[in-house]
């Protein structure tokens, strides 16, 4: 806690997939105020999938945590994930982003829950 999962029709490679991984990492922890040692950062490349009904460079981006998540938080971690995704060659524009507060008793972590 938190997540960020990006998911995206990106090729990758081992290199870019890593250093945006960590930016994600370190963006989520900076933005949301947690420490990046709770965050957790998923990349999924290569995905097949269509942004209004068109292929092309596209992404779906979930973030998930325990409180810290708010309009403004919200907001910024948007702009700064579109940011980095930008860098990598997927437009703002075909991005989405889900934002989910979850219960501190709704998150496990090494045989027990956060709450």
């Amino acid at each position: 806690m938190p997540l960020i999962r990006l998911e995206t029709t990106a090729t990758l490679d081992d290199l870019e997939r890593r250093s945006l991984c960590g930016k994600l990492s370190r963006a989520a922890a900076e933005i949301i105020g947690k420490p990046e040692t709770y965050v957790q950062a998923i990349v999924h490349d290569r995905l097949t999938m269509v942004h209004a009904g068109a292929d092309g460079p596209t992404a779906f981006v979930d973030v998930r945590s325990i409180g810290g998540l708010s309009a403004k938080v919200n907001r910024a971690l948007a702009a700064r994930v579109c940011q980095l995704l930008g860098e990598v060659g997927i437009p703002g524009g075909r991005v989405y982003l889900n934002f989910t507060d979850v219960p501190a008793s709704h998150w496990g972590h090494d045989g027990s829950t956060f709450g």
